[in-house]
């Protein structure tokens, strides 16, 4: 018997498309270990068949050339479909990525039947009957209908975790010349890999994120994937996340060599779409490893790599230089016009001391330069004297750029200063959410004080607006009521280096733990350690012998970077009787199991504690009977089936101080513990993004103290329980993006404090007629919502003011996280 692959290959010349479409169906309807994603490729194909054969009878020819793209699509089919038949059924991550591929081949044949069937029907409708006409119009609908309901396994979350990064909306001089000619580089098919090398400060980030963006290259370039790599590259991590940002679920992978091969594979499937570019940033000397996987050999692959140092092998370096003195002086001006009542020669005379310090590096000038905008000129005197005394070149670039940046930090005030030294607690290249910092500083810094998170929050605005770190707003602009979880905060990696540099001498101590492999401490750095960060990577086993018998008596803060699927918690912490605020972000692929969670549960002090990424019980917590407990944060959790047993824990005890919970991004939620009606402290309850959770507690009206609930992007919420009505102190409702729900309480009308309601994409939702009764009303919504449900009230209700808001989408893990 003819096989599909002896007529793929030629085996029988000039072979109809349909022949070879036959064999495909019946050599794809053997691949067991895709039984149900193969039998929808084969019944696609099924139905295709007797139109193809039709179409090929009535014109006659063997090689009609309007059915050569059909021809192609069906051959990648059966190569497809031979490659199926070797995965094994226990094979997921294969399997995963095979289907994938089979629902790119089910695509192509119903773009072919979209558009291109249409066209050679029409042109030869004389040919075919009324009758027949129907019959491949039905059949066409048919396969765009089952393509529509295939179910290709796609990941729970979806994050561009290789993203090329957006441009900025800042003056770029000195960057057309090097742009231009890298991406001549880039274009040149002779080569495959290519390097810009550069010491910190140069812009290589930036001119490498403005060649993606350039047209040439978008249209050279299906595909441009994006990875920040910094000084300890993870290659399993690397390939997880350009998984991720393909589609696929997250992968653990054993060891490189799998991550490799995994890498191959999805190289080879983007190729298929076109020429695809690999961008790596920020790689160090000593990643020998990491370029040896990524530098393939394959047509239509290309890498380019950003480098401090000039990596050997690569087809091509480009030596990315300072700005000349003509750039550097043109950038400086731009920054920090001249002060007001100075000459031009006062200000040229400034501006020499200031570059002579600078060196040329388009970072240094920035952060150096914004600071004098707008200053009087005694200000830039006075600075520029601190500016000019050291030496402009020193024999260790990096140094030299730290000394460049040290006069910029020596001018903050004391406060900012302490906050600026602790970003350098946090991880290389980590995006951390605004909310994790101000959680932290409220308890460094606040001193038992009133201070608002507000005022924290300006603190990360005045560091930002100096140039010394970034705040990347990730949904609203603004920021009410103290919720900046959507917004995130980032720090040039030599910044933070200033930051670590800067720190040395203070009561800050970080320490990195690689595998089982200890640094060694002495005791006054561990009793005046007030801000201790720890972190752990994925080898780390969570033993802690070395360091069980420490004590970190004055330590205030801890920030815990893990990377492990199970992580014990170090009984040390048991120790801190001075601990407020306790930090455990996990950076790995899947959420980590947290253990020895009791250690917490002896800690008169705390305060704040903050997961992201672990899994958990609701029960886990209510049994650690934290007592002085003022704020829990749970971001992206996993909770398991939710238990309403509480062991017969009085809540009101246990959590007696509970003023603020935020759950986000919690995708396994769908119910909350009745015990949280029972915490009756609580201020403030934001639930936000949690897709799964579909009601509330009944009893929810307990909270008599709530002034806030925030629920908005909880899709499946389908109601709020008419008990929210005894809610007496609700000043503010969120429930925005919440798509499902139908209705408000019918007694909403009651709560005589509620000033604010936000309701983006809520128009399905009825307004009960007692909403009548709010007085001082602020709502916020889009046009749609004002318009069916707000307008035909603003003459009814006293002093209700509709604010529109324009049209936002949820995308923010798309500019993340990770996804982290």
């Amino acid at each position: 018997m003819t096989t599909a692959a002896e007529l793929g290959s030629g085996g029988v010349v000039g072979a109809f498309a349909s022949e070879i479409l036959k064999l495909v169906i019946a050599e794809a309807k053997l691949v067991l270990a895709f039984k149900s994603v193969s039998k929808e490729l084969a019944a696609t194909m099924e139905e295709l068949l007797p139109i193809l054969t039709e179409i090929e009878s009535t014109q006659g020819a063997e090689e009609v050339e309007e059915l050569k793209t059909l021809k192609d699509t069906i051959l990648k089919a059966q190569v497809l479909v031979e490659e199926c038949k070797g995965v094994k059924k226990w094979k997921s991550v294969l399997k995963s990525y095979y289907t994938r591929r089979v629902y790119k081949i089910n695509m192509k044949m119903v773009k072919f039947c979209g558009v291109q069937l249409p066209l050679i029907l029409l042109r030869n409708q004389g040919r075919y009957s009324a009758l027949t006409l129907e019959a491949f119009s039905n059949g066409v609908e048919t396969i765009c209908k089952r393509i529509d309901l295939m179910d290709v396994g796609a990941p729970h979350v979806y994050t561009k975790l290789s993203s090329v990064p957006k441009l900025d909306d800042k003056v770029h001089i000195g960057l057309d010349w090097p742009l231009m000619k890298l991406t001549k580089k880039v274009l040149d098919d002779s080569l495959d890999s290519l390097l810009v090398s550069a010491f910190p400060g140069c812009g290589k980030t930036t001119l490498v994120t403005h060649l993606c963006h350039n047209q040439d290259i978008k249209a050279k370039f299906n595909n441009i994937c994006y990875s920040v790599v910094s000084s300890k590259p993870n290659f399993r991590v690397i390939v997880q996340n350009l998984l991720q940002h393909n589609g696929y679920k997250a992968v653990t992978f054993e060891n490189d060599p799998q991550a490799a091969n995994a890498l191959i594979d999805l190289i080879e499937e983007l190729r298929e779409d076109g020429p695809l570019l690999l961008v790596l940033d920020d790689v160090w000397h000593g990643a020998d490893d990491l370029l040896k996987y990524c530098r393939i050999k394959l047509p239509g692959y290309k890498i380019l790599v950003t480098s401090r140092s000039d990596l050997p092998s690569f087809d091509y370096t480009y030596p990315l230089q300072p700005l000349n003195e003509k750039d550097a002086k043109a950038l400086l001006v731009h920054v920090a016009r001249r002060p007001r009542n100075a000459s031009e020669a006062e200000y040229e005379e400034l501006l020499q001391k200031i570059l002579k310090r600078c060196s040329g590096l388009p970072l240094v000038i920035d952060v150096v330069g914004v600071p004098l905008k707008g200053k009087p000129l005694y200000l830039w005197k006075g600075q520029v004297e601190s500016w000019s005394g050291g030496k402009t070149i020193l024999r260790n670039p990096r140094s030299t750029v730290l000394d460049r940046l040290e006069p910029s930090f020596n001018s903050l005030e004391p406060h900012l200063k302490d906050c600026f030294m602790d970003m350098g607690s946090f991880l290389e290249d980590q995006k951390i959410r605004a909310s994790v910092l101000i959680d932290i500083w409220v308890e460094l810094y606040g001193k038992g004080t009133t201070t608002s998170s507000t005022e924290y929050m300006k603190y990360l605005s005045d560091l930002a607006s100096q140039n010394l770190l970034k705040l990347i707003p990730l949904g609203r602009n603004e920021h009410e009521d103290g919720f900046y979880n959507e917004l995130v905060v980032t720090q040039h990696d030599v910044l933070r280096e200033l930051a670590i540099h800067e720190s040395k001498e203070t009561k800050r101590l970080s320490l990195v733990i690689q595998g089982d492999y200890y640094p060694k401490l002495c005791l006054s750095q561990r009793e005046s350690a007030c801000f201790l960060s720890i972190s752990t990577d994925d080898l780390f086993s969570s033993s802690w012998e070395k360091m069980d018998s420490f004590q970190f008596p004055n330590v205030e803060a801890l920030l815990l970077n893990i990377s492990s699927s199970n992580y014990a918690l170090p009984s040390f912490i048991a120790t801190m009787k001075e601990l407020k605020v306790v930090i455990i972000i996990n950076h790995g692929p899947d959420s980590a199991k947290l253990t020895n969670l009791s250690c917490l549960s002896s800690l008169p002090e705390l305060k704040r504690i903050r997961l992201e990424k672990v899994s958990i019980t609701f029960l886990d917590i209510l049994k650690l009977q934290l007592i002085s407990l003022k704020k829990l944060s749970l971001f992206m959790c996993c909770f398991g089936e939710v238990s309403h047993d509480k062991n017969e824990i009085d809540v009101s005890k246990a959590l007696s101080k509970l003023q603020e919970m935020d759950l986000d991004y919690c995708y396994d939620l769908g119910e909350l513990p009745h015990w949280i009606s029972e915490a009756v402290s609580l201020e403030k309850l934001s639930i936000t993004n949690c897709n799964k959770l579909s009601i509330l507690p009944e009893a929810i009206g307990n909270l008599s103290k709530l002034g806030l609930l925030r629920l908005c992007s909880c899709i499946n919420l389908t109601k709020l329980p008419e008990t929210t009505a005894r809610l007496s102190n609700l000043q503010s409702l969120d429930i925005s993006h919440c798509l499902e729900l139908r209705k408000l309480p019918l007694e909403i009308g009651r709560l005589e404090k509620l000033k604010k309601i936000s309701m983006s994409k809520c128009w399905k939702c009825e307004l009960p007629d007692s909403v009548k009764n709010l007085e001082n009303l602020e709502v916020k919504c889009d046009e749609d919502t004002a318009l069916v449900l707000w307008k035909v009230l603003e003459e009814k209700m006293r002093s209700l003011k509709v604010q529109v808001e324009e049209t936002e989408h949820n995308l923010n893990l798309l500019r993340l996280l990770k996804v982290d």
